[in-house]
């Protein structure tokens, strides 16, 4: 099966993900599943932590003022936004903008276990705290965990079921929306991606 027809078949799961906590909060909103955008063919696999209120409205990942930081940090390295691949661990937005639980990232991980395996990246990129220490799990790095704080912008190689992987560790746009001195050490640590 190509690989835009195993992505489907993932939206479709979360789409039906009933036993998400999370689904019925989606419901009544009329919010939407942010399930991931940008190429299938990816080098690039950008994950952050689950959607913002702009992200359930739209079905988008990063497309609120988290996304414009996104945007320009991309830019500034030299990649085009709709060459990576952009998705979250959980797919549906928690309510007030709360982390996710550890029971929905258990309950949302294996979608995002899916569509790394389908895209097949060489390059995964940690978009926050959460997202760092699921990753971390993922690729068997938990022995070199420390607080995002210490490993941003660190490049690490991972294991995967598809092969070895390039994992960087990036804080989260939201930091450069609320701290626009952050913004020239968000693009640096960028750079390592390349």
């Amino acid at each position: 099966m190509e690989k835009t027809e195993l992505l489907r078949q993932i939206k479709n799961e979360v789409l039906n993900l009933t036993a998400s906590p999370l689904y019925a909060y989606r419901q009544e909103n009329n919010f939407f599943p942010v399930i991931g955008e940008g190429s299938h063919s990816a080098e690039i696999v950008l994950v952050g932590e689950a959607p913002g209120q702009n992200e359930a409205k739209t079905g988008r990942p990063f497309c609120g003022a988290s996304g414009r930081v996104l945007d320009k940090l991309l830019e500034s390295a030299g990649l085009a936004r709709a060459k990576v691949y952009i998705t979250n661990i959980v797919k549906d937005r928690p309510p007030e903008n709360r982390d996710p639980t550890p029971g929905e990232i258990r309950l949302y991980g294996p979608f995002l276990d899916r569509q790394m395996e389908i895209i097949k990246p060489k390059t995964v990129v940690s978009l926050g705290r959460l997202s760092m220490k699921y990753l971390m799990e993922k690729f068997n790095l938990m022995h070199l965990f420390e607080p995002i704080s210490q490993l941003h912008g660190k490049i690490f190689v991972g294991e995967t079921n598809f092969g070895k992987v390039k994992f960087v560790a990036l804080y989260h746009p939201a930091v450069g929306v609320y701290n626009a001195g952050k913004i020239p050490e968000l693009k640096k640590d960028f750079k390592n991606i390349l």
